[in-house]
């Protein structure tokens, strides 16, 4: 397949797969949800990059004596129940941190399987997709944790699996004197929410 260099030439309303989407080199950033385009935001914010590196200091910390590895966007995660065809894979996203502790999900194009616990940092262009289409994939998917950031609130929401379903395991705000956010999947796993959301 060619190589496209411009987004305006593909068609945002047609389906594509992992296969298509390694024939595009284009400044836009975008991730594929069921075969479908997602632009993602431009650049983010200061505060968005900097509680990342917070936060993943933090879980680099605590893993280091693990073997689950920890990776920042941009980084691909491709879902999709048929793994190791690239045309039959649909989904491709990038959540702002992912943690795997199944190190056989990872090749050099990034991983091929859900993260066991992902960190999506919101803001107001992408919260609709964090609590929907986000959720909605990646607790099919097999996300077994799923923390969602909200900056302008400083908070930090834990969703874990129950039954194979989300469930929230509360919201950890700094404005209500919670100074920290516990794991459920990794009980020992605490957040030190002052320094997460630091400026």
């Amino acid at each position: 397949m060619p190589l496209i260099t411009d987004i305006s030439k593909l068609d945002l309303k047609k389906r594509y797969s992992y296969a298509d989407y390694l024939t595009w080199d284009f400044d836009e950033r975008i991730e594929l949800i069921k075969g479908w385009i997602y632009k993602m935001s431009p650049a983010p914010k200061r505060m968005h990059q900097r509680i990342s590196l917070k936060l993943t200091v933090q879980l680099d910390l605590y893993f280091e004596t693990c073997d689950c590895q920890i990776y920042e966007a941009p980084f691909d995660v491709r879902l999709k129940k048929n793994k190791g065809i690239d045309s039959e894979i649909d989904t491709v996203v990038q959540p702002d941190i992912s943690v795997f502790c199944d190190l056989t999900k990872l090749d050099d194009r990034g991983a091929i399987d859900a993260p066991d616990l992902v960190v999506e940092i919101t803001s107001d262009s992408t919260m609709k997709k964090d609590y929907n289409e986000k959720f909605n994939l990646y607790e099919e998917n097999g996300v077994q944790e799923y923390w969602i950031v909200n900056p302008d609130s400083k908070s930090l929401e834990i969703f874990t699996k129950i039954d194979g379903k989300f469930e929230s395991a509360g919201v950890f705000n700094v404005n209500d004197d919670i100074l920290e956010a516990q794991s459920i999947m990794f009980p020992s796993l605490k957040v030190d929410l002052v320094k997460v959301f630091q400026d």
